[in-house]
C-alpha cells in the first residue's frame, strides 16, 4: 500500500499571520524590500498569493511594516528588566535578552536594521526608531534618572548604536566573539562612555559616583 498522505492542518488565525512575518523577515534581511515580491513571500512560506493578500490586502508595503513591526516589539521588551540588583547586572540580563534575539533571529534584526533604513516611508522609520527610543527610557529608567540633560541623554543613545552596530558585524564576523565575551565587553563600553561623559556633565558624574558604590 502507498504511504498515507499526511493530513492537512489548517492554521489559525495568528499562526498563520506570523508564518507569513517569519517569511518576510528573512526574505528582507537577505535582499532590498523593492526586490521582493509577494509571491516570493508565499513561495517561502508555502502558501498562494491569494492568501497572502488574505491577510495583508495592502500588499508588501503593508507586509513589510507589519515584519518590521513584529521584530520591534519583541526587540523593545529586551530593557524590560526588572529594577532589582546591582545597574551592572540588570543591564547585563538585558544584554543578554537583546543578544539572544540577535543570535536567534539574525534575519529579523538584519531587516529592522538595515532594511529599515531602505524603505523611506515616515512609518517604517518611527518603527526602527522606537525601538532606539525605548531601550534609551529603559536605560535611564534603570540609572534612575527622569529629567536626564542632553548630554546624557546623548551618551545612552550613543552607546543604543554602537550595540546595534557590533551586533550587525558580529553577525557578519560568524558570530564572534562568543556572545557572554560580547555582552561583557558592550556592558563596560556603557560604564567607559559614562565615565568620559562625566568629566564634562555634572548629572553624569553623580550617576557615575553611584556606579561605583553600587559595585
Amino acid at each position: 500500500m502507498p504511504p498515507a498522505t499526511p493530513a492537512y492542518r489548517r492554521l489559525g488565525v495568528e499562526e498563520r499571520r506570523s508564518q507569513l512575518l517569519d517569511a518576510s523577515l528573512t526574505l528582507f534581511a537577505h535582499r532590498a524590500p523593492e526586490e521582493v515580491s509577494l509571491d516570493d513571500v508565499a513561495e517561502a512560506a508555502g502558501v498562494s498569493r491569494p492568501l497572502v493578500y488574505r491577510y495583508f490586502p495592502g500588499g508588501k508595503q503593508q507586509l513589510y511594516e507589519a515584519a518590521l513591526r513584529s521584530a520591534a516589539d519583541e526587540l523593545q521588551q529586551c530593557f524590560d528588566e526588572p529594577r532589582e540588583g546591582p545597574l551592572v547586572a540588570r543591564l547585563a540580563r538585558a544584554l543578554d535578552r537583546y543578544l539572544g534575539f540577535v543570535d536567534q533571529h539574525d534575519a529579523g534584526f538584519s531587516a529592522l536594521l538595515q532594511g529599515g533604513s531602505v524603505v523611506e516611508t515616515s512609518r517604517t522609520t518611527a518603527i526602527v526608531d522606537g525601538v532606539r527610543r525605548a531601550a534609551a527610557v529603559h536605560i535611564l529608567s534603570h540609572l534612575g534618572v527622569t529629567d536626564p540633560g542632553p548630554r546624557l541623554r546623548m551618551t545612552v543613545r550613543m552607546w543604543i548604536t554602537a550595540v546595534e552596530a557590533a551586533s550587525l558585524i558580529w553577525l557578519d564576523e560568524d558570530k564572534e566573539p562568543p556572545l557572554d565575551e560580547l555582552r561583557d565587553w558592550l556592558v563596560e563600553q556603557f560604564v567607559a562612555v559614562l565615565s568620559v561623559t562625566a568629566r564634562r556633565d555634572p548629572q553624569t558624574a553623580a550617576l557615575v559616583q553611584d556606579l561605583a558604590a553600587d559595585g
